[in-house]
């Protein structure tokens, strides 16, 4: 994670102390980037998280589903048969 201060500097425990804060607050994120701007007694902290990957899911023949791997060869039929529609 890299750490971008402004307007100002901070001891090394101090920016431990916000890199450990911001982790605890978004333990289910990943922090790329945090930008700190002093001013004065106040602190402005702006997170940068990376990208979150998603799959993506369909509804299919009355399923929601992701990829067709798991089909029979009757739900793969019923998949080549369907008509596709357009906007």
């Amino acid at each position: 994670m890299t750490v971008n201060v402004t307007n100002g500097k901070l001891s090394e425990n101090e920016l431990n102390a916000y890199i450990e804060r911001a982790n605890k607050k978004y333990s289910n994120k990943v922090i790329k980037s945090m930008d700190i701007s002093l001013d004065g007694d106040f602190v402005d902290i702006e997170y940068h998280f990376d990208d979150v990957p998603f799959d993506r899911i369909r509804r299919i023949t009355g399923y929601l589903v992701g990829t067709l791997d798991r089909f029979n060869d009757a739900k793969r039929s019923e998949v080549g048969d369907r008509v596709k529609h357009t906007s």
